[in-house]
């Protein structure tokens, strides 16, 4: 599946979508610590990422499935519709084939499991920069 990115910065830019502060902030910092990585949002609910992503058009969003308000599977779709170019990480502890097969059907790019594949998603990001090198 091709991904476009937007060649001008050099940077892949990050939005996080996570309703648990400390994780959302141990994500942040993990993120921060590979090159070419900036982190530009932070939602908790999948209202006020669908309105930041929209107005923020990073390359990535991380998405955890669920959240204090809304789906992340429900968010995953309508940005496969409404942002085809943000690339969407299911990032999430709900990690059976069910949940797979759901992010797949809503398009979702990538999908790992938090407690088993940080490092699968740390490599993958650090693809996606070298990709937009």
């Amino acid at each position: 599946m091709p991904i476009l990115f937007r060649m001008e910065t050099g940077i892949v830019t990050v939005y996080l979508v996570e309703d648990a502060s400390q994780v959302r902030r141990n994500i942040a910092l993990l993120l921060e610590m590979i090159a070419g990585v900036q982190v530009v949002g932070e939602a908790e609910d999948s209202e006020t990422a669908l309105g930041e992503i929209s107005a923020r058009r990073p390359d990535v969003a991380i998405i955890d499935l669920w959240l204090s308000s809304g789906s992340g599977i429900e968010l995953i779709s309508a940005l496969s519709h409404a942002l085809p170019d943000v690339v969407t990480i299911a990032f999430t502890n709900h990690s059976g084939p069910a949940f797979r097969a759901a992010c797949k059907t809503a398009g979702v790019h990538y999908f790992f499991d938090k407690t088993t594949e940080i490092d699968a998603a740390c490599r993958t990001i650090e693809t996606l920069v070298s990709a937009r090198r």
